[in-house]
């Protein structure tokens, strides 16, 4: 058997018998066959002689039908194809009734795609988005692996709420009806399996940590989970991370390392993924055209990727991103729907696009965050107002890379818990990091799904992982 991509790249397949596997995109005029089986945007053509097949046979060859072809691959004649298969043998494997079988030779919205999610990487473009997922995925692990980085696998079942927001989801085998409780009324969690309250993670960063004082540098890629109740097309209940911790870094080195490891995976997607960007390229070209003018991007979706590639990331302290927001157009003529009016807000998307688009017109990172609007760990400047925090801003999407250099110091991070009311005891174990053998030490988080986002050009998070975790949502 002979993947359909490997056909149209290597010539030397041409004049020999192949076989082929695959589903059944179209069957017309009882004679060609547009088959695919995965491996490749395009589909390959198959031509039968309907008069020596069966007309039993050839009742069974409908869309969505899994099929195995018998042949000799040849130049094709038509117009749309290099290669084709003539046909000489051909099995249907499974059969899809066209009465039933929803994904159709036809347009689909992508709200009724999610519905059939278990069917919808059958088109062409959830094809064309998972091969380029996949490809990401591979490129993240190249990249540590050829930096020095260490692969660990951070616990997914945690005591720890390394954000602090509490927005978690719990773990837990007590009854929903009547659990035990202490004599206060409380959930006796002693009762429970773990013994204690425990949670699926919101992030690896807590316990990579450990190891990167131990390893040096370390990097997590897993699975993560967010109770937050945001239902937008840039937010999900559960999400992968891709988290590298590093001792020794300081925050120049930390958004050092964030810059280059962007360029890489993004190049690597260039360079190996050409006929799926410029399909989802052309994809992203015919919805922009349906949006006002004022909402349509400058840049296609190749373009983009090589804007980001080919620039320098900006580096601007959030305090002089303030004052540039303050003075914009957009702000003084309340165009903003968030009016950036003192120091200290958190910045929203449409904040994060106009310094990246319309201000510096490159890839910005934001540095030198207030404290009081950033996590606990993130290590405390001298003026006592700001944290050595960064995060890195993408045309399109606003924010796609979160870090900081981590506080080192036991008494200063203990001092901040207290001030956000978080117990130590939770934490003894992390604050021993700080106690044996402390060391300045930086990491930074970034979503999986925002980078394949903006990869594709999909206009909804829910469409760049297989089955979208959402509020009211956990189908499949």
């Amino acid at each position: 058997m002979v993947k359909i991509d490997a056909l149209f790249k290597d010539t030397s397949w041409i004049g020999q018998k192949v076989i082929v596997k695959g589903w059944v995109r179209t069957f017309r005029a009882n004679r060609f066959i547009a088959l695919n089986d995965g491996s490749s945007l395009q589909s390959l053509q198959c031509v039968v002689d309907f008069e020596t097949l069966e007309e039993n046979l050839l009742k069974k060859i409908n869309t969505g039908a899994a099929v195995a072809i018998n042949g000799k691959l040849v130049e094709s004649q038509g117009k749309g194809q290099s290669v084709e298969i003539q046909v000489e043998e051909l099995m249907v494997l499974g059969e899809a009734d066209p009465d039933q079988y929803p994904i159709q030779p036809k347009k689909h919205s992508f709200e009724f795609l999610r519905e059939q999610a278990h069917l919808r990487v059958r088109t062409n473009t959830f094809g064309a988005v998972m091969r380029v997922r996949s490809a990401l995925a591979f490129a993240v692990h190249q990249f540590f692996r050829t930096e020095g980085f260490y692969y660990v696998n951070t616990p997914i079942i945690t005591g720890s709420d390394a954000e602090g927001a509490g927005e978690m989801f719990r773990v837990t085998t007590l009854p929903a009806q009547q659990p035990p409780t202490t004599a206060e009324g409380n959930v006796d969690y002693k009762e429970d399996f773990f013994g204690k309250e425990t949670n699926l993670t919101v992030s690896g960063q807590l316990e990579a940590e450990t190891f990167a004082l131990g390893l040096g540098n370390v990097y997590t890629f897993g699975p993560t989970f967010r109770a937050e109740n945001s239902n937008t097309t840039r937010h999900l209940a559960e999400f992968w991370m891709i988290e590298p911790e590093m001792a020794f870094y300081d925050l120049n080195d930390n958004m050092d390392l964030a810059e280059v490891f962007i360029k890489y995976v993004l190049q690597y997607l260039l360079e190996h993924c050409d006929s799926d960007l410029q399909f989802l390229d052309q994809r992203l070209e015919q919805e922009e055209k349906t949006k006002p003018q004022a909402e349509r991007s400058e840049m296609g979706l190749v373009e983009k990727i090589q804007f980001v590639i080919s620039n320098k990331f900006q580096r601007t302290s959030y305090t002089e991103a303030i004052e540039i927001l303050k003075n914009s157009k957009p702000n003084k003529k309340k165009k903003f729907k968030f009016p950036v009016e003192e120091w200290g807000i958190d910045l929203q998307s449409e904040h994060e696009r106009y310094l990246v688009e319309k201000h510096y017109k490159c890839p910005v990172i934001l540095f030198d965050y207030p404290a009081k609007i950033k996590a606990f760990y993130m290590r405390l400047n001298d003026d006592q107002k700001t944290v050595r925090a960064m995060d890195i801003l993408f045309p399109g999407i606003g924010e796609m890379v979160g870090g900081s250099q981590r506080e080192e110091r036991l008494s200063v991070l203990e001092e901040r818990m207290a001030k956000q009311g978080i117990d130590p005891e939770e934490l003894d174990w992390y604050l021993d990091l700080r106690r044996f053998g402390t060391a300045p030490h930086s990491g930074f988080g970034l979503g999986f799904e925002r980078l394949v986002q903006f990869s594709t050009g999909m206009g909804n998070i829910r469409d760049v992982i297989p089955f979208p975790r959402t509020p009211q949502n956990a189908s499949f």
